[in-house]
């Protein structure tokens, strides 16, 4: 079977292209739409089908945009109620796609219209599934987010619904059946995904927590919600977006690639209440930077950081990227519904020194450094990482405060003393150093390569037996 993985790490998501005898199906679009336009070209194909497992949280599909620029029909599972035309297929429905077969298996619980592909090949044999956010490799879908558009579907109903999905109507598979998710370690839509991303379903049998035979409704609901911490915020924007519709790409890009002088984008800044995103590497960020601008670089986890802390997808947003990446930039805001990108600053900072504006730097040390100046002025230290990697490994009597809830617990933040500030590896310390400098607060002093630094130093470190609030 001519199945293919188009997988896109900075987001975790695994979208699929299928073809045979001519004719191609796109499961789980992303939001750029040509290189499945392209690729089903090259395959002198012609894409009939754009299926979609659900009503996606964390990433805008490009269902809408392929099927204007294709013909293709978009096709959703039972209960999903789109305001666009879509196929709404009944449990068991089966499509074709020149020699294969497409049939539509019903499953709820990651959210109530979620439904997988069971693909058939040309002789009607079960080569693999879909299985969205159903099933994931080492996980399943998280049932929490869809209790944000609809009160009456709580977490519990659809880890209920969601027990019983699994049960009948994926574990009766064959054990040699390939599971294809859409996504892979590092997205919030679980908690446990693995870094592999397909497995056999008899192996998932074997080692996925949420798939043993001997698991009781009740057991499976508390592992599921158990550690399952709040979902970002744009989640449910995006959903909304996914069920309403939204202006195509193309439209995005012509608006958002406008370039600007500094002194327009400081014009613009001030009328509209836009955001100055720079995107370049921290290094350069912390060396010199627009004054108020916040730092989330292109090389990171872009998009899921852009909408855990800017969380309105409708935040004007003006862009300082290193050259030639404002198209890129634009297309990876769009991915998570940031649309209402303004332009750019022409020329960077360089352009923006030019014109007499000033700049400002963040206070930044080497781990030695940091070292050293713990012994010699003892101040607090604050780590901005996760829960789960604060327990594993910290700074003595050092202060947690994730970078996703920095919004929630500035209280918590020095503001008369200088303090030290690390993550991991120096990329979401710099994201939290920015954030706090547009808030007032400069009195934080950066430490770079973070906790895998820090641990090659004279630095004491411990290890806590269990994290102080859940991962997340």
């Amino acid at each position: 079977m001519k199945i293919e993985q188009i997988y896109t790490g900075c987001i975790a998501q695994a979208a699929y292209y299928l073809e045979s005898n001519g004719e191609a199906a796109i499961f789980d679009p992303l939001r750029e739409v040509q290189p499945y336009i392209e690729k089903a070209a090259k395959d002198n194909a012609k894409i009939k089908y754009i299926f979609e497992t659900h009503f996606h949280a964390d990433f805008v599909s490009g269902h809408l945009d392929l099927a204007k620029k294709t013909g293709a029909e978009i096709v959703y599972g039972p209960t999903a109620a789109p305001e666009f035309d879509a196929i709404i297929a009944e449990d068991n429905q089966e499509f074709k796609v020149g020699n294969y077969t497409i049939r539509a298996i019903y499953t709820p619980g990651h959210t109530l219209e979620s439904t997988c592909y069971l693909l058939l090949d040309e002789n009607n044999n079960m080569h693999g599934i879909i299985t969205g956010d159903t099933l994931f490799i080492g996980d399943v879908g998280r049932p929490d987010l869809a209790q944000a558009l609809t009160s009456e579907l709580t977490q519990e109903v659809l880890a209920s619904h969601l027990f019983d999905s699994l049960r009948n109507k994926i574990m009766v598979l064959p054990d040699e059946l390939i599971v294809y998710p859409s996504h892979g370690a590092g997205s919030a839509c679980g908690k446990n995904m693995s870094k592999e991303t397909t497995d056999t379903l008899g192996n998932q049998k074997k080692t996925n927590y949420a798939l043993r035979a001997d698991m009781t409704k009740e057991e499976f609901t508390a592992e599921l919600l158990d550690g399952l911490g709040a979902p970002p915020a744009y989640f449910p924007q995006n959903v909304l977006m996914n069920i309403k519709g939204y202006d195509s790409l193309d439209n995005i890009i012509k608006k958002g690639i406008t370039p600007l002088t500094a002194q327009q984008l400081e014009a613009t800044a001030n009328s509209t209440g836009a955001i100055v995103l720079d995107v370049r590497h921290e290094n350069d960020f912390v060396k010199e930077h627009i004054p108020n601008s916040i730092f989330i670089g292109l090389h990171g986890g872009f998009a899921p950081w852009v909408g855990a802390l800017i969380r309105d997808v409708n935040q004007p947003i003006l862009l300082v990227t290193p050259e030639g990446k404002e198209e890129e930039t634009i297309t990876r805001l769009a991915r998570v519904g940031f649309d209402n990108t303004l332009g750019y600053l022409k020329g960077g900072m360089e352009a923006w020194k030019a014109a007499g504006f000033e700049t400002e730097s963040i206070r930044s040390i080497s781990p030695e450094e940091f070292a050293e100046g713990l012994v010699q002025n003892p101040i607090t230290v604050v780590d901005s990482r996760k829960p789960g990697e604060f327990s594993n490994g910290h700074v003595v009597e050092a202060v947690n405060i994730p970078l996703d809830f920095v919004n929630e617990r500035f209280a918590e933040v020095p503001s008369e003393t200088d303090f030290y500030l690390h993550c991991a590896g120096g990329y979401r310390s710099v994201i939290m150093a920015s954030i706090l400098k547009a808030r007032g607060y400069h009195n934080m002093i950066n430490v770079e390569k973070g906790f895998g630094g820090i641990k090659n130093t004279t630095v004491q470190t411990v290890v806590n037996q269990a994290p102080s609030c859940s991962n997340s």
